[in-house]
């Protein structure tokens, strides 16, 4: 059954009325009819399947038939700090997290991002709250993750450490801290130094991902201060739209959510 998501405003009872862009979509695109069954979701975790009543111009009106707990939300709560990237790679990173399961992305301004403002960054927040939308009906989200304004990586080393849980930093130079060590148990020794224990199931992890060219010594060096744990992604070198998405599939397997 196709998927939208709506505003609870928009729920009156066993009613729901659509308005906005997927009155078109559902009309013109899919062909919907009076008598099909479709699943609304307002974002709260749960989801209603209903049967479409009225398809007109401006509106979509069903009926709901059943409610649900939605199932496609991971236990582990992921914020993905993706530095602003060039071209169309950023709405990548968002689309294909969003699938992943990622629960808010922070859009960050690093050293090296080729920008010319926050502003223009924070100018393509419709189209990318579009994005994110779509990829979380598709892959049956039960809601949608949080879309963050852009941040400087200062702000954004500060918000981690302020809503707490586990921040971790992929970062080309790290070799000794690996997701397995991460998520193992107790304190390990390497190479002659003792490497810091974690806890085994975080609730929630803020992960760092650098633009094109990666973070800086410096901003490694300022992410430590704040308690960010850089990490080794492997012997390979990713791409910045790919580090992110990579990294989160890992946590995700490590700590049982793909299963």
């Amino acid at each position: 059954m196709h998927r939208f998501f709506v505003s609870p405003d928009q729920l009156e009872g066993d009613k729901v009325t659509i308005t906005g862009p997927a009155v078109h979509h559902i009309r013109d695109v899919l062909r919907l009819r009076p008598g099909v069954s479709i699943v609304v979701l307002d974002n709260s975790g749960w989801e209603r399947e209903a049967e479409i009543v009225e398809v007109g111009r401006e509106r979509v009106v069903s009926r709901v038939l059943s409610r649900t707990l939605a199932t496609g939300e991971p236990r582990t709560k992921v914020s993905l700090y993706q530095g602003v990237l060039k071209g169309s790679h950023f709405e990548l990173v968002l689309q294909k997290g969003t699938e992943l399961g990622i629960v808010e992305f922070v859009p960050l301004i690093s050293q090296r991002c080729v920008i010319a403002s926050l502003d223009d960054v924070n100018k393509k927040g419709e189209r990318w709250r579009r994005i994110v939308r779509e990829a979380a009906e598709q892959s049956r989200r039960g809601r949608l993750p949080n879309l963050q304004s852009a941040m400087l990586f200062s702000q954004a080393c500060e918000r981690a450490k302020r809503t707490g849980g586990l921040s971790l930093m992929p970062w080309e130079e790290e070799e000794r801290v690996n997701l397995k060590l991460v998520f193992g148990r107790g304190e390990k020794k390497s190479k002659g130094r003792k490497t810091p224990s974690f806890p085994s199931r975080p609730f929630s992890i803020s992960l760092f991902i650098g633009p094109e060219g990666g973070f800086t010594f410096e901003e490694v060096i300022l992410a430590q201060r704040y308690g960010i744990v850089p990490i080794t992604l492997g012997p390979r070198i990713l791409r910045a739209e790919t580090a992110g998405l990579v990294a989160t599939a890992a946590i995700l397997y490590e700590l049982g959510d793909l299963s």
